[in-house]
């Protein structure tokens, strides 16, 4: 089945299911669906980005989270981040993976409700290439300073993503 062909919960402001249809016809007529985002933290703290592959049909080249992707339809947020975590950055989870918070579909966010997960992971990672061309490991700082700065070069969701994850960092006791 070609990408465009995936079959999608369409689903309304609450998150509530309300039709399935092909992610073609879901991106095409911006109807709100499910995304998870993965932030992979290793042990100096540092956030590891991948760059898109130059093929994908939205911000191909674009560096973006750790690990991203579509819920399919009957899939739970949780299932859909371990298995997108595996394709894409060969990384296999046993434990819960660690949910940080829920962004709400807006056209900022591509319609997706985004669920957005912490995974901490040192390596060794193997990049799927159609989906990654390339990866990297920033810190903190550097990540604040490329989103602060507006860098064309990062995706929208994931500089919204980092700052509410900065936010929930920050406010975190501890």
């Amino acid at each position: 089945m070609s990408v465009s062909h995936e079959l999608l919960d369409v689903v309304d402001e609450n998150d509530n299911i309300v039709a399935v249809r092909t992610r073609g016809e879901i991106h095409a007529e911006c109807l709100m669906h499910r995304a998870v985002h993965i932030l992979v933290i290793n042990s100096a703290g540092e956030l590891f980005l991948q760059k898109r592959s130059l093929s994908k049909d939205e911000q191909p080249g674009k560096w973006d989270s750790s690990a991203a992707g579509h819920v399919d339809s009957g899939e739970s947020y949780e299932d859909c981040a371990r298995r997108e975590i595996a394709e894409e950055l060969g990384i296999r989870i046993e434990q819960p993976l660690e949910q940080l918070f829920k962004l709400q579909a807006s056209a900022l966010t591509g319609y997706e409700h985004c669920m957005v997960y912490l995974c901490r992971h040192d390596g060794p990672m193997v990049l799927h290439p159609e989906e990654i061309d390339d990866g990297q490991w920033l810190s903190p700082a550097a990540m604040d300073q490329r989103v602060a700065s507006g860098d064309p070069e990062l995706t929208e969701s994931v500089c919204l993503i980092w700052k509410q994850y900065r936010n929930t960092v920050s406010a975190t006791p501890g």
